[in-house]
């Protein structure tokens, strides 16, 4: 027998077996645990690009990053659903199976397939889920996306691809690259433009209403072809859109060639402000010799210069992965979830309701378990846009880690 067909039906099984034996039809998607796809140590990363063909119909790429060297595809199972609440039981029934007939592509990078879903033009919600299933460890990964609801004005009617046609799955485009648009129905695409660079977020114990821009700064960049690479040469956002009179659009933030990682001594200067007190960081932004503040300053945090380079390497490793995972308008490190990310590490839980995403940190009990609640907010921008609930009985775990990364005790 063929070794690859064979192989092919037993993940098959598998998948029906763990989905039977882990009590997969009691679940729903608001009581699934999704902290893997903010793990450090995830061994993939998973994308759901959504495509409106019609008022009814919807094409969904399903992108997988091969995070792990090599991975064989026969270690893992896909699938994915259509539901139509977050609360709606996730049944085998809507459980659909992919295999590598499916596969639209297989690169070093990612796996890629992609399906076409009705959706009644009357009902109010859906959402998409893929699920990936490590059957070495039973280890399982999912990622959603609503196609309608609330949060949801419509989706775009076009895709954004690398150069090899494989969808673009990251949160960030690094300035002077290329993507390559292709649409559905209109032959051009309209470009806006934003500039403008957004400040940090207040701390979860800062209950005052941040600051907001009492006006935004946007360029009309005019109608460019689809189906020709489009070069974005600024580092702002870009947003997107076949009709300029639509609610759906798609937002593009274009970063510094160094992103996700620290560019240099001013921005490493910026992104210390959530273990430093007012008065360091004010002293950092005021040196004429960044890099000597900077050293200086890490060298007092812990008084030992094995202990600092150890403490710099962990803080910015976290910076990188706020800035790979959270990026929207802002860069990662700067949205609510990626301060708490950063300053807590990845949390242990992690569970999406249609109005909000819930985070949780292991206490003594389950009565000291830390929760931190992100609100979701509708806007044209993006479907995914969230902020921090804040509370002041957020201060003392809060503090607490910050002292645990002043002196170098901080690793995760």
């Amino acid at each position: 027998m063929n070794q690859k067909h064979f192989l092919i039906p037993f993940a098959i099984i598998l998948s029906v077996l763990f989905f039977n034996q882990a009590g997969y039809a009691q679940k729903t998607l608001s009581s699934t645990d999704q902290s893997l796809r903010y793990s450090i140590y995830s061994r993939l990363g998973l994308k759901i690009i959504p495509i409106k063909l019609s008022p009814t119909s919807y094409k969904l790429q399903f992108v997988i990053e091969k995070i792990e060297d090599k991975p064989s595809f026969e270690n893992f199972s896909f699938s994915y659903s259509i539901l139509s609440s977050y609360e709606e039981e996730i049944t085998s029934d809507k459980v659909n199976l992919l295999t590598s007939q499916d596969l639209k592509a297989d690169t070093d990078r990612h796996w890629f397939f992609e399906k076409t879903v009705e959706i009644n033009e009357d009902q109010a919600t859906a959402v998409a889920l893929l699920t990936v299933l490590d059957t070495r460890q039973q280890d399982e990964y999912v990622y959603h996306i609503d196609l309608k609801s609330s949060f949801v004005y419509d989706q775009p009617d076009f895709g954004y691809y690398y150069s090899n046609e494989i969808p673009f799955d990251q949160n960030y485009l690094n300035k002077d690259e290329s993507l390559l648009f292709k649409t559905v129905n209109k032959p051009s695409i309209h470009s806006f433009f934003y500039p403008s660079k957004l400040e940090v977020p207040y701390p979860p114990m800062e209950t005052r209403p941040a600051e907001v821009p009492k006006e935004v700064s946007v360029e009309n960049r005019g109608d460019f072809l689809s189906n020709v690479p489009k070069k974005l040469t600024d580092e702002g956002y870009y947003f997107f859109q076949t009709d300029t009179l639509s609610q759906s659009g798609v937002l593009l933030k274009t970063t510094h060639e160094s992103f996700p990682k620290v560019k240099d001594w001013e921005e490493m200067i910026q992104m210390v402000t959530y273990i430093s007190t007012r008065k360091e960081h004010e002293t950092l932004l005021l040196a004429e010799d960044k890099k000597k503040a900077l050293d200086e300053y890490w060298i007092t945090l812990t008084r030992n210069p094995e202990i600092a380079k150890e403490l710099i390497r962990n803080y910015f490793r976290m910076v990188e992965f706020a800035n790979i995972l959270f990026t929207d308008f802002k860069e990662g490190w700067k949205t609510d979830r990626g301060m708490v990310y950063i300053v807590m590490g990845p949390p242990q839980e992690v569970n999406f309701y249609q109005d909000r995403e819930v985070w949780g940190y292991s206490g003594m009990d389950d009565n000291s378990k830390i929760r931190f609640t992100f609100a979701r907010v509708k806007t044209i921008l993006t479907p995914h846009f969230y902020t921090l609930n804040r509370s002041r009985a957020y201060q003392p775990v809060w503090f607490k880690n910050i002292s645990q990364w002043r002196s170098g005790r901080m690793a995760f």
